[in-house]
């Protein structure tokens, strides 16, 4: 594994330079097959509490950082690869109590349609894949057993989503029973407010 802090400048470049040592080290071919843009912080708080450095940071990590992880991997990626975006259920919903951290899913969402077409030509597939109510650390909230309740009742199966859920749904898109689907937004979100 290689590890850069994302969100703050040079954040892409010090992640591909430190890949391309550890292949070096590894005497491993160059180049990569599946990239998966999974990172991702929070900013728990309607549009009237978000603080101009809450955005900069969110948007930092959320979107800047993915964008310039792709730009500057794109020789690297080799033809036939993939590109998974993990984004956001929120992105299809009015949520007002993450406004901040929505956005820049959803700027992620039309980064996925841009690519695909542009990357096309290479066979690289180019997809976001939405989680709904996850259990994860991203949401503190979840420790509220009443908002816990609600999320869980908001998926048509009744339950939190667990990592291994999305995680299968990113195996499949990065595999080549995936080859033909590329520009598509996958709702992973056990049917998250489908009846609303």
């Amino acid at each position: 594994p290689v590890h850069a802090e994302l969100g703050v400048p040079g954040d892409a470049d010090t992640l591909w330079a430190a890949f391309d040592e550890a292949l070096a080290e590894l005497d491993a071919p160059a180049g990569l097959d599946i990239l998966v843009n999974n990172a991702g912080i929070t900013v728990p708080r309607p549009i009237a509490q978000v603080t101009e450095a809450d955005y900069d940071r969110v948007f930092a990590v959320n979107t800047k950082a993915p964008f310039f992880i792709i730009q500057r991997g794109l020789d690297r990626l080799r033809d036939g690869g993939r590109i998974i975006n993990i984004s956001s259920v929120a992105t299809r919903i009015a949520f007002p109590p993450i406004v901040s951290y929505t956005m820049t899913k959803a700027a992620l969402d039309y980064l996925t349609l841009s690519l695909a077409q542009e990357l096309g030509p290479r066979r690289i597939t180019v997809n976001a894949v939405a989680p709904g109510y996850t259990e994860t650390e991203i949401n503190p909230t979840l420790a509220v057993p009443e908002i816990r309740r609600r999320y869980s009742e908001a998926s048509t199966f009744g339950r939190l989503g667990d990592p291994a859920d999305i995680a299968d749904v990113v195996s499949f898109v990065a595999s080549d029973d995936a080859r033909w689907v590329t520009g598509q937004w996958i709702d992973a979100s056990g049917g998250a407010h489908l009846g609303v």
